[in-house]
């Protein structure tokens, strides 16, 4: 699905059958489908502002937890360690692999960061009728994040490394693991909430 401008009006692409189609208002719950196909075009959520900006503050609360809070405490013959959300990320930069330090550190830590505050910089200003400063860039910036954070990927290789040393060692959550898993849910159900053609629209008409 694909907008453009078209002598003056924005359109909208079908994804289904590629038929342009002129956007209108819509009201909360309302949703446009396409006149040849039927498929789904866009949809007016309700309260989606709301919603959203309670979602990510939500996330922005357990994504402190997260980092903050011990993620595993490791225990073998009596010997006693304690990793956090970050201890990856260290482990690989003092073993000389930067590469991967750096795309552990972006996938698990700085795109989750950039892309809930990105959400807040922009929805929170935009609820109280004011359009932030590069409100567009950043906008499109949180989009992008969202394609490369990648939290899931690694609370993944977390649950296959615990299923591996349960045998050999005592494992014990930390509270930052469960702050993470809620994370993982709450963002999802944020991007869930988001209205994007709702966020563009109060762009255009705030000064």
């Amino acid at each position: 699905m694909e907008m453009s401008i078209a002598a003056g009006r924005l359109v909208i692409a079908c994804h289904e059958c590629d038929l342009l189609h002129r956007i209108h208002p819509l009201r909360d719950g309302e949703r446009a489908t396409c006149s040849r196909c039927g498929a789904g075009l866009w949809a007016k959520k309700r309260d989606s502002f709301e919603h959203t900006i309670l979602l990510t503050v939500t996330s922005l609360i357990l994504f402190v937890l997260a980092n903050v809070f011990p993620f595993m405490t490791f225990e073998l013959h009596g010997r006693v360690q304690t990793s956090h959300l970050s201890t990856g990320v260290v482990e690989f930069f003092d073993r000389g692999m930067w590469e991967l330090g750096l795309l552990v550190l972006a996938a698990s830590i700085l795109f989750p960061a950039l892309k809930i505050l990105g959400m807040l910089y922009v929805l929170v200003p935009l609820e109280m009728n004011r359009r932030p400063w590069k409100a567009a860039p950043v906008f499109r910036m949180v989009a992008q994040c969202q394609t490369w954070a990648m939290m899931d990927v690694y609370l993944l290789g977390v649950i296959v490394a615990v299923i591996k040393l349960a045998d050999l060692a005592t494992l014990v959550p930390g509270v930052a693991i469960y702050s993470f898993g809620a994370l993982i849910l709450t963002l999802a159900a944020a991007d869930s909430t988001l209205d994007p053609h709702a966020v563009w629209e109060k762009m255009e008409d705030l000064p």
